[in-house]
């Protein structure tokens, strides 16, 4: 049997996309795409950087910001390995400061909701790339942000739907999050351990949060389909691209 989630050292939230059905009666492959919390985790020389090398992957999407990236370190470079830096969220704001009376899945809905807004053109720059490879033959790709909880979420639920995934499946796919939960949660502490007032829920991705984005995105625009033709646009050519990419 495959194995969705790939294990790590260092690397708490790396899985495989493949495997879930759509609804033409094909299957996502196993082995072509991935998503992942920071790839800058990895060192060369590493056993980590050993698996990784092993995948074969070939094309990486980091979703962060340029500053993250400068703070926390990038994917190694290697011979072959195609890089894009697409920042999908223009608003930071800080997620172990929420503010614990609030609805915090209403709360992260919401910010994803800018994100939706924010980085159309980024976004759309990421569905390109992943539906760009010559053939389904060529090279997995991976894409990440810190966490691969939030912006990593949107991508994987977004790609996931153009490809004819059931929406279950995607909620179950974003709440797989919640089983690198208490590594991401040590993580942020190791990193930060002067932050003593911590948001209780840090860390957590119930599905009930992608519910939310993905019934916003049908009231705001008939359905997520549309919201991908008409704000990210996304034609039928690429939604092909992705489906022969990625679909066996």
């Amino acid at each position: 049997m495959t194995t969705r989630h790939l294990t790590f050292d260092r690397l708490h939230n790396f899985r495989d996309l493949g495997g879930y059905a759509a609804a033409d009666g094909r299957t996502v492959r196993w082995g072509r795409l991935y998503r992942s919390d920071s790839l800058g985790k990895l060192t060369p020389g590493s056993a980590d950087h050993d698996r990784f090398l092993a995948l074969g992957v070939r094309t990486v999407i980091d979703l962060r910001y340029p500053w993250e990236i400068e703070r926390a370190g990038r994917v190694p470079e290697q011979p072959g390995l195609d890089y894009h830096n697409l920042s999908i969220e223009h608003r930071p704001y800080d997620q172990a400061a929420i503010d614990p009376t609030v609805d915090p899945w209403r709360h992260l809905a919401d910010r994803y909701a800018e994100v939706i807004e924010d980085g159309v053109q980024e976004i759309r720059q990421a569905l390109h790339v992943i539906a760009a490879a010559d053939s389904p033959d060529s090279g997995p790709l991976v894409f990440h942000c810190a966490s691969g909880k939030d912006r990593t979420g949107l991508i994987a639920a977004l790609v996931l739907t153009l490809l004819g995934v059931g929406e279950d499946d995607i909620l179950a796919d974003f709440a797989r999050t919640e089983l690198a939960t208490d590594r991401l949660l040590a993580d942020y502490r190791a990193t930060h351990p002067d932050r003593h007032h911590i948001w209780p829920s840090y860390g957590r991705a119930p599905a009930t949060v992608m519910r939310h984005v993905l019934n916003d995105l049908t009231a705001t625009h008939g359905s997520v389909h549309t919201y991908a033709t008409d704000r990210l646009g996304v034609d039928a050519a690429l939604v092909t691209a992705l489906r022969e990419r990625l679909l066996e």
